[in-house]
């Protein structure tokens, strides 16, 4: 499983200028005097404490209560999510499928901010034609189909479908689930390994070339060497600006995502390659005290040709993820 929790602080009222005070001031706030402006949606609906790493710019209800329009917005470069050649990363798309899920729990479905999400699986699939890189920001529209669960009239969890679209044209789907707690009864389960343990994370170890993984900079890359040629130790960079963004007790499923993307990488011997998809499940908690070992296998191709990879994590004797991934035909 992968858990996102987000504590936020209250800025209080803010002050006016010395240069404003006293003046009259339009009664309308700015957006609504300037209904085309766009924006992104509050960073605390989508835990990130970077505004920066906001994908999504707006929302709105279905009429049946249960489907949903999201909005949403990819720079042309970004610190971690690089380009693919000419197309954007396809993790782009976990990423924003992550977000959405947070933003409609709490944003429709009334989920208290503070409140811990539990992932347990993400799906998804990209058309590589509509994932191109152009001369502006990629706009996406996000067609979102929940399933909630309720008990005692609070939701419990979230079943999503969502289809991407991009100038009205397909470019992505996917799918996720997610439960979520509160704040009192996730630090119940956690117990000593909540945030109050998570200064008992392993050392820093070393990566492996970033050139073999298909990263830039060593800096992001999340697997370390054991001398195994399918087999590596997860490599967790609390110091990381975009795949740590904000303080956990665990390691994120984002991360996980990553390293199941890097290793398939490492073993296909793609220095450089566009993942058409990627199924993961989270099974538990992969914590920061203790080595992950993550595994690659190579399956047999998919139904349409394409290579798969299938990346566990284990930890502790058990099995914290699995991700299958379908890689893009090599353009070399």
């Amino acid at each position: 499983m992968a858990v996102g929790t987000f504590r936020t602080e209250s800025t209080g009222a803010h002050a006016l200028p010395a240069h404003l005070a006293g003046r009259s001031l339009p009664s309308a706030p700015p957006l609504f005097r300037f209904p085309s402006l766009t924006t992104t949606v509050p960073r605390e609906f989508v835990h990130r404490a970077a505004v920066a790493e906001v994908m999504l710019t707006d929302w709105r209800r279905g009429k049946d209560g249960q489907s949903f329009g999201v909005t949403a917005q990819w720079p042309r470069g970004h610190s971690f999510f690089h380009s693919v050649g000419d197309h954007h990363d396809p993790l782009l798309v976990a990423e924003t499928i992550r977000q959405a899920g947070t933003l409609l729990a709490h944003a429709e479905f009334d989920v208290p901010l503070g409140h811990a999400f539990v992932m347990w699986d993400l799906d998804f699939t990209v058309l590589p034609d509509r994932l191109r890189t152009e001369a502006t920001p990629a706009t996406l529209d996000i067609e979102a189909a929940c399933e909630p669960q309720w008990r005692n009239g609070k939701l419990t969890g979230i079943q999503m479908e969502l289809r991407l679209l991009r100038d009205g044209e397909p470019a992505a789907s996917g799918s996720g689930s997610f439960a979520c707690t509160s704040a009192a009864v996730y630090r119940r389960l956690r117990g000593e390994r909540g945030l109050s343990g998570a200064s008992r994370r392993l050392p820093l170890t070393a990566p492996v070339a970033p050139q073999y993984v298909g990263r830039l900079s060593s800096r992001d890359v999340v697997l370390t060497p054991i001398g195994e040629e399918t087999r590596w130790q997860l490599r967790v960079d609390t110091r990381h600006p975009v795949l740590f963004d904000h303080p956990v007790d665990h390691v994120p499923g984002m991360v996980l995502v990553e390293a199941a993307r890097q290793a398939t990488a490492s073993v296909l011997g793609r220095r450089e390659f566009l993942p058409l998809g990627m199924t993961s499940r989270f099974h538990r908690y992969a914590e920061l005290d203790a080595p992950c070992l993550i595994e690659a296998e190579r399956l047999a191709p998919s139904p349409a040709g394409y290579e798969q990879v299938l990346v566990t994590g284990h930890q502790d004797g058990a099995t914290v993820f699995s991700t299958t991934v379908v890689a893009a035909p090599d353009a070399r």
